[in-house]
């Protein structure tokens, strides 16, 4: 009998080692197949109040701006990401308000990343704490973003910063929020965080047509203390995308937002109607799945 027992356990192993052979030529055939087609991906995450934009350029880079609040962008992701992937290139905070970084808390428990960007705002909050503690025990490289920076993400795509300019760690956390514009060939995206108008108008001063984009995710969530009509103007978005709660408490996005959107020709898309948003480009021109 043992020699029976033996040998049907033997005979397991070898069935074992087989099944993960035949599993890991199974990722590796996947991974070395997956076909891009020279495009980018940007996904405007459903997380509801708060902010969380996927990235993921033409030779697969993937950035995560801003992560939400609570636990949800750890479901978003999933949903955009492929089920093996555990890997983020890049994790950008545009500022240490929670309903813009929290989430990274959860995902970094799943996921690895390379580096952490942040605007460099002096936060007390324990769970900004929490976070900046966890990018440190990881050995996470802690990068201030400054204005001039440019952040390679592959096959022609990068990300621009254009604020701030400066050492921002003794502001209010809104108004140093990190603004940046993400291109690729022809296309181009503005991503604020939770900029005032004031931080928009100062931007609008430093770089003024070359603003011009054809998308922009809305700053703070629609509030009518963002959006200022002049910057607006000469980002001329043809999208608008409104990161938003349903029924938030806020009020948002507040009608006066909305006429100035409507006023430049933007068309709007909110999260709280349209749930995840996508868009790809193939460098010419943005396509919403």
């Amino acid at each position: 009998m043992r020699g029976v027992f033996s040998h049907i356990k033997n005979n397991f192993k070898w069935y074992i080692l087989l099944s993960l052979l035949f599993l890991n030529i199974t990722l590796l055939y996947v991974v070395l197949h997956e076909d891009r087609g020279n495009k980018l991906t940007v996904s405007f995450l459903n997380i509801g109040q708060g902010n969380a934009t996927f990235i993921e350029s033409p030779t697969g880079t993937q950035v995560i701006v801003d992560g939400g609040p609570n636990k949800t962008l750890t479901g978003e992701i999933s949903a955009v990401m492929p089920w093996y992937d555990r890997h983020i290139d890049a994790l950008i905070v545009s500022h240490p308000d929670k309903d813009h970084y929290e989430g990274f808390l959860p995902l970094l428990d799943k996921y690895s990343a390379d580096v952490f960007v942040e605007s460099g705002i002096q936060d007390v909050s324990s769970e900004f704490l929490s976070l900046k503690q966890k990018i440190s025990d990881k050995k996470i490289p802690d990068v201030l973003a400054r204005r001039g920076e440019v952040i390679d993400i592959g096959g022609g795509a990068y990300i621009q910063i254009l604020f701030p300019d400066r050492d921002v760690s003794g502001l209010e956390t809104n108004s140093g929020s990190i603004i940046c514009r993400l291109v690729y060939g022809e296309t181009s995206l503005i991503l604020e965080g939770d900029a005032p108008q004031a931080t928009e108008d100062y931007v609008l001063s430093l770089d003024g047509a070359g603003l011009k984009s054809d998308m922009i995710e809305v700053g703070h969530h629609g509030a009518k203390t963002s959006s200022a009509p002049d910057y607006l103007s000469a980002v001329s978005p043809q999208y608008a995308v409104i990161s938003v709660g349903k029924d938030n408490s806020y009020g948002h996005p507040n009608q006066e937002t909305l006429d100035t959107l409507g006023n430049v020709g933007a068309q709007i898309l909110r999260t709280d109607q349209l749930g995840r948003i996508t868009f790809v480009s193939d460098g010419k021109i943005f396509t919403k799945e």
